[in-house]
């Protein structure tokens, strides 16, 4: 059970910056849907956000992992492992942000935000800074530096909260005589109302630069190395994991750069294109509970199974933390879907005509979870070609489908697609891996769970109370029965840890 434990601490500390401190950045919705009640105005956001987590990929080219693969195995070559895959991401950095600065002015006007050149800019500086600090980030986590890992992205997390509040409310108000008058003159020479939503963009930029000077001693003994021989190995163990990831990140975002332009025109009464993607892209963001609890669990289970890989053990323990991590996503499903009424007050009232999509999207990025948990198959057995094939598989069905349910489905369709394709990448990558790296998994257990959560999210959602004095202990309620429900089927596992738990405490108090 230590090796659990371990797994559990680290997931716990990866998840206080990811989930617990990335749930106070996820409250900026609250502040950007109520400072810009027309969803069109978000739309630019949402969309060049989405180019830039496809750009991030290929500016990494996939170097954290070749980094955790090979400084995992070689710990005494560590340093020279982190010089190479620096020097590779800073060499691509430099090159892909200097020609988007470049052409800043075309890449605006392609996109049809011609007056936002700006963004464009922002966007080239924060991609080079969140891919070169990727890598010193990735080495905190080789060395099980979580609580360092911790504390540098939640003092990212908070200054940009505080940007964000200082410039669209603090300094809009101020600007506009609301208060603090004696400010004006060191406002208006700071700030610039005809930025607006940019400065989304200029606060993200701001807090992330920070990284640099928190993590400025992570660099220190680094030199640029680029030997050829060394760098071949570490790319062709990259490389297929890159066009993975990029293929996945393809996949997640292809709704929000399809939207504006497969929606028919007047498919929402009185809401253009642009307003529909604000809307579905700000709902998106109620579905980032789901994504975080993943991404958390991602951080702390790359190394934990790296170094394990060659455990005669170790299908056996990927199957149990399979379980584990499909019940618990399963409640954090299930919580957030029953509380959608509560969640809308969250966000402006123009956007909460997309809330429908949230229980769906949440339940692709489950699917999706799981896939990256049987995904290891390939990773541990360096047959990382499969992964890229299973992805595309999966973008190329996210894409076809995005062209055909759009017109048909709006927001809606971007949603029903993610989910087809999640469940389809997380199917064929099951039935290859039981051919190549056999696991144990719990299929049944995790099929009744999901199947359970969504019938009771279905049959919730039939009934409608307005009377949120009602709602919410109804939906309380019943969540609640779904957890009594989880801890009678899983009694025996159960049971017999909170009676050492009891044991536990009992020994403390005696002393």
């Amino acid at each position: 059970m230590s090796t659990f434990k371990k797994l559990a601490s680290d997931t716990a500390l990866y998840g206080l910056s990811t989930i617990l401190g990335r749930m106070l950045n996820w409250l900026l919705v609250i502040v950007h849907t109520y400072v810009f009640a027309r969803p069109a105005r978000l739309s630019s956001n949402v969309e060049i956000y989405s180019y830039m987590a496809v750009l991030l990929l290929i500016y990494t080219l996939g170097m954290e992992s070749a980094f955790f693969r090979y400084a995992a195995r070689q710990k005494e070559r560590l340093q020279e492992y982190f010089d190479r895959s620096l020097s590779i991401v800073m060499v691509v950095s430099i090159v892909l942000s200097g020609l988007i600065l470049l052409f800043a002015e075309p890449i605006a006007e392609l996109l049809h935000y011609p007056d936002q050149v700006r963004y464009v800019r922002w966007a080239a500086w924060i991609l080079a800074i969140d891919a070169i600090m990727a890598i010193p980030f990735a080495r905190l986590r080789v060395q099980n530096q979580a609580r360092r890992f911790v504390t540098a992205k939640l003092i990212n997390i908070f200054v940009n909260i505080g940007l964000n509040l200082f410039f669209l409310i603090v300094c809009d108000d101020v600007y506009h005589g609301r208060y603090l008058s004696g400010l004006k003159p060191l406002v208006d020479a700071i700030y610039d109302p005809a930025i607006g939503p940019g400065y989304i963009f200029l606060a993200n930029l701001i807090a992330n630069a920070l990284y640099v000077f928190f993590l400025w001693d992570t660099f220190r003994g680094f030199r640029l190395r680029l030997e050829r021989s060394e760098v071949v190995t570490l790319v062709n163990y990259a490389f297929p994991l890159m066009l993975t990831g990029l293929i996945g990140v393809v996949n997640q975002t292809t709704d929000r750069i399809f939207l504006r332009y497969f929606l028919p025109e007047g498919f929402y009464p009185g809401l253009t294109s642009e307003d529909a993607l604000g809307i579905y892209g700000n709902c998106y963001k109620l579905s980032v509970f789901m994504a975080l609890a993943i991404q958390s669990f991602k951080f702390a289970a790359d190394p934990f199974f790296f170094s394990r890989g060659e455990d005669k053990n170790a299908p056996g323990l990927l199957a149990q933390v399979t379980k584990w991590f499909v019940i618990v996503c399963v409640i954090i499903w299930v919580g957030v879907s029953l509380n959608l009424d509560v969640l809308g007050l969250f966000i402006g009232k123009a956007y909460r005509s997309g809330l429908g999509i949230v229980p769906i999207l949440m339940l692709a990025n489950l699917i999706l979870g799981v896939y990256y948990n049987i995904a290891f198959w390939f990773k541990l057995s360096d047959k990382t070609m499969y992964g890229t094939l299973i992805t595309a598989l999966g973008a190329g069905s996210t894409l076809l489908l995005n062209m055909t349910l759009i017109p048909a489905m709006g927001y809606m369709g971007c949603a029903v697609a993610f989910l087809i394709s999640s469940v389809v990448m997380c199917w064929v990558c099951y039935v290859l891996g039981n051919k190549h790296y056999p696991v144990p998994y719990n299929v049944r257990s995790a099929l009744g769970y999901i199947a359970a959560g969504g019938l009771l999210i279905y049959l919730s959602a039939q009934i409608t109370i307005p009377d949120l004095r009602i709602a919410i202990p109804y939906h309380l309620l019943l969540f609640g029965l779904f957890l009594g429900a989880v801890f009678v089927v899983e009694r025996k596992t159960f049971v017999p840890a909170l009676a050492r738990l009891r044991k536990r405490k009992a020994a403390v108090s005696e002393e």
